[in-house]
């Protein structure tokens, strides 16, 4: 942790996660999380059970369900694209400029 600067209170969870070694595993759980999470909500939204979209996929309910689990970070863009196009939706993905650990 960093001390107090520019009357600023510690650091950032950001920075404590890279200082433990864990920042890069924990943003890939986030965003695996907030995915299976999106998907599992506009399934609800579209009144689909993990049956009939993974008929709709063209898959079978294990891969269904290895898609909407937020611990399995397996899954591929190709699936990704594929369940989100059946949902009416699109998938974007950015890279953006990373800071460096201390930096806001």
């Amino acid at each position: 942790m960093t001390e107090i600067e520019d009357g600023r209170p510690g650091s950032t969870l950001d920075d404590f996660l890279a200082e433990e070694g864990f920042l890069e595993e924990a943003t890939e759980h986030a965003v695996k999380s907030v995915l299976a999470w999106q998907i599992g909500e506009a399934m609800k939204d579209r009144n689909l059970s993990k049956a009939a979209m993974a008929r709709e996929m063209r898959t079978s309910r294990t891969q269904l369900d290895r898609l909407l689990d937020p611990d399995n970070g397996s899954v591929t863009l190709h699936t990704l694209h594929r369940a989100a196009a059946i949902l009416g939706k699109r998938l974007r993905v950015d890279l953006v400029d990373g800071r460096p650990p201390g930096e806001r």
